[in-house]
């Protein structure tokens, strides 16, 4: 229950935060998995929420954080793209879109710092020049990393990072696998994840959201496959 609000007249703020992505790459392109729990403190307030962004025809954002801030971010972003695409005449190059991203991290800095707004998102793009898919994570300041074959991030991130280890250890590269069998192994990931981690959400009640992106552009993967996976799952 929040605490009442103090002599001053100040209420507190109960900020929504959306909870576990996950981006994953397969042979030609990288998955992003998302559950759809948004939490306030330990309310659920919401069990729809997409997490799982597509800011353009080939770039992917995953969110974990603050879902408020982060969808002014990415209403930003998503114009800030096309305004360069109609006055450039071309779009802007996926460097030019991680540049942006940072200085849209840094500049929310001061707010993550009072503890308002902090957000932390995954970026999943195709690269022609690299004929490839590639996944950036950030840190609160608008640091960039490039991460080889998957992350996650979110309350149940560090819960399943063994797991990741363990499955590219045992059944080789996420980015050497099909797209069906690394799909699997993701919704695997984000149910072991929903079982360690109160905040996340599971994959029964509401599936989750999954969206990839490779040389065609960014497409969902449908209901329907995605229930087959759960119930395979669970052994039906």
């Amino acid at each position: 229950m929040p605490a009442l609000p103090s002599s001053e007249g100040a209420f507190p703020r109960l900020e929504v935060h959306g909870t576990t992505v996950i981006a994953v790459k397969f042979k030609g392109g990288v998955l992003n998995v998302g559950d759809r729990r948004a939490t306030a403190a330990n309310v659920v307030m919401y069990d729809r929420a997409d997490k799982i962004i597509p800011l353009d025809d080939y770039t992917l954002m995953a969110i974990a954080g603050a879902y408020g801030r982060a969808m002014e971010v990415v209403r930003y972003l998503r114009h800030a793209f096309k305004y360069y695409a109609r006055s450039q005449l071309q779009p802007m190059s996926l460097d030019g879109k991680l540049q942006e991203v940072s200085r849209v991290l840094a500049s929310n800095l001061p707010n993550a710092l009072s503890g308002i707004g902090l957000f932390i998102p995954i970026l999943s793009a195709y690269d022609p020049d690299q004929d490839a898919g590639r996944i950036f994570f950030y840190d609160a300041s608008g640091a960039r990393f490039e991460t080889p074959d998957y992350g996650a991030a979110g309350s149940g991130a560090e819960r399943i990072r063994g797991v990741f280890d363990y499955i590219a250890k045992t059944k080789g590269a996420f980015s050497e696998r099909p797209l069906e069998e690394v799909l699997r192994e993701a919704i695997l990931l984000l149910d072991i994840a929903a079982d360690l981690d109160a905040a996340t959400g599971g994959i029964d009640k509401v599936l989750p959201t999954a969206r990839y992106v490779n040389r065609e552009g960014v497409f969902e993967v449908p209901e329907s496959t995605l229930r087959e996976i759960v119930t395979s799952l669970r052994g039906g």
